[in-house]
């Protein structure tokens, strides 16, 4: 089984691509649902999380107000770096056990990993695709989906590694600037590529 991590940067098209993996028959993860999940109401994670950024972070239904935290974590690096503690080793702990559990006849296993790199997971892969987009792209997808300034759309980017930096070390790229048509395509050559691996 070729095990594959599927990263970029924020805004560069990976969960459009994990799905159109998806739709070829490969098994994929999408640790952003994994996150959610490690914070999900009555979790330990939310439990760590509100003792280390209080009680502020919570809505009145003692979910998690992400809006809130992203506005401390995006404009303090050891915030941010506290709360990717308590999160990423639960994320991980999940896809770990995701892989191990796949039906033994899997030829391929995509994991989207937005901070692959960060987290420094590089090497827990066979292969890893990235999808990447001009960075000026990323910040007007940022701020049309998000409904943010542009200078909080950049904090969020800045908060990353490069997406070039992110491209120079990727096993196959898949560039998003263009039509679905066009990312689609990509996505049919690397399957292949992955495939005549296994």
């Amino acid at each position: 089984m070729v095990r594959a991590a599927l990263t970029g940067g924020i805004a560069t098209g990976k969960s459009y691509t994990l799905g159109r993996f998806a739709a070829l028959g490969v098994q994929v993860i999408d640790a952003d649902q994994l996150a959610r999940d490690a914070v999900a109401s009555g979790s330990p994670g939310l439990e760590a999380v509100t003792r280390r950024f209080g009680t502020g972070v919570l809505k009145p239904d003692r979910t998690l107000d992400r809006p809130a935290l992203g506005r401390i974590v995006f404009a303090d690096q050891t915030a941010r770096a506290d709360l990717e503690a308590i999160i990423h080793p639960e994320v991980y702990r999940r896809i770990n056990q995701w892989l191990a559990n796949l039906p033994p006849a899997t030829r391929i296993a995509i994991a989207d990993i937005p901070l692959l790199y960060e987290t420094g997971h590089r090497y827990d892969f066979d292969q890893v695709i990235v999808c990447a987009c001009s960075p000026a792209e990323q910040i007007r997808r940022i701020m049309s989906r998000d409904n943010l300034s542009a200078a909080e759309a950049r904090a969020r980017l800045d908060a990353q590694w490069p997406i070039e930096e992110k491209v120079a070390r990727a096993d196959y790229v898949i560039r998003t600037d263009g039509s679905h048509a066009e990312t689609d395509r990509q996505v049919r050559t690397v399957f292949e590529s992955l495939n005549a691996d296994v």
